[in-house]
């Protein structure tokens, strides 16, 4: 029976392949890290909308020659991380902190 994180892998290649970045290495722990923070930090259904975001960012960068692919995904995932974790700081507009 495969663990959780060889059936990530398995499907990160199958993702990969399908779009023809097989070449590409994917920090799959740290995707799944910015997901967590802000699925808790603002609400579940933000954390593929933030993983999409740093992707696409990462992807412009290392498209347009900004950066090489590795130093694009760690700083829009780390952007991404950072952003989200701040909104767990921030009380939610109209609460008692806020008012």
């Amino acid at each position: 029976m495969e663990n959780q994180d060889q059936i990530l892998q398995a499907w990160m290649t199958k993702l990969q392949e399908a779009f023809e970045i097989a070449d590409i290495e994917v920090d799959i722990q740290g995707v799944l890290n910015v997901a967590g923070v802000a699925a808790h930090s603002i609400v579940r259904p933000a954390a593929p909308l933030t993983t999409f975001v740093a992707g696409l960012a990462a992807g412009l960068a290392a498209g347009s020659g900004q950066t090489d692919e590795a130093t694009a995904m760690k700083a829009a995932l780390g952007l991404a991380k950072s952003l989200a974790a701040a909104e767990r700081a921030e009380p939610a507009p109209g609460t008692p902190a806020e008012q």
